[in-house]
């Protein structure tokens, strides 16, 4: 089994190790599950979420490959890389959610992007509760040195506080 490359991908530790791309309204929050207006998570043991503002937070994690121990050659091989992440919306406010991931090679150039499609959850006509957004890179090329993690959103009726997307479990896995 492949480990996950992000680091405090439930919270636990705030918002260590999370470089903070945009923070806006009243910035990124974590809160205990399941949260005011919140949905039970899937995943035993998971106690924490990231909550998002009413204007756009957006939080990214940089992955240097050869300092996680991987060599030139195992990564020049093009070894499948997931990508996996959990989010979802209050019972009471509406939400934008959304997820870019990078590979990147050593000058940190692109090599290849995923983007979600973007997405807004309206908890008057949909069921807002924990989702996942998997992807996963293939036949990308050599070069692969770095990958970058990026995703966030914000609440749909600007109100002061959290009341943006959840996020949390995040990974990224390397299939070596």
């Amino acid at each position: 089994m492949a480990r996950n490359l992000l680091k405090n991908p439930y919270g636990e530790e705030q918002l260590e190790f999370w470089e903070l791309i945009v923070n806006g309204g009243n910035e990124w929050k974590v809160e205990d599950m399941p949260g005011d207006c919140g949905h039970d998570f899937c995943l035993e043991g998971v106690t924490k979420y990231f909550a998002t503002s009413f204007e756009p937070c957006i939080k990214r994690q940089v992955i240097d490959l050869l300092a996680e121990g991987y060599s030139d050659d195992e990564l020049d091989a093009q070894p499948a890389v997931t990508a996996e992440d959990w989010y979802c919306g209050r019972t009471d406010c509406g939400c934008t959610y959304q997820m870019t991931v990078c590979l990147l090679d050593n000058d940190c150039e692109l090599i290849q992007e995923f983007k979600s499609e973007p997405v807004t959850l309206d908890p008057e006509s949909e069921d807002c509760s924990w989702r996942k957004v998997t992807h996963t890179f293939s036949n990308y090329g050599p070069g692969m040195r770095f990958i970058t993690f990026e995703h966030g959103g914000n609440d749909t009726k600007f109100w002061e506080g959290w009341f943006g997307v959840r996020v949390t479990g995040s990974s990224v896995t390397v299939e070596v």
